[in-house]
C-alpha cells in the first residue's frame, strides 16, 4: 500500500511559511518550493504541527489582513 508522505507519523518533516503568513507541513526528502522557506527543519510530525499550530493563529492571507485593514483605516 502506497502511503500518503504528508500522513507519516514516523516521518521527518519541514515547516515552510510563504509571503502570504501561511504555513505548510512538507516531507524533508521533498525539495522546498519555490516561494516558500523553512522555519524549522527535520523533525518529527508532532514537533511540526504542534508549531503550525503555535504559530499560524490566523488563517487569513497576509494580502487580506493588510487589505481589509486599510479599508478600516478608509484608505481601501
Amino acid at each position: 500500500m502506497i502511503m500518503n508522505p504528508f500522513d507519516d507519523t514516523d516521518g521527518t518533516f519541514k515547516v515552510l511559511v510563504n509571503a502570504e503568513g501561511q504555513y505548510s507541513l512538507w516531507p524533508s526528502f521533498a525539495e522546498v518550493p519555490e516561494g516558500w522557506e523553512v522555519r524549522l527543519d527535520d523533525r518529527g510530525r508532532a514537533e511540526c504541527t504542534a508549531y503550525i499550530e503555535e504559530h499560524w493563529t490566523d488563517l487569513r492571507p497576509a494580502s487580506l489582513v493588510a487589505a481589509m485593514a486599510a479599508a478600516q483605516d478608509g484608505r481601501g
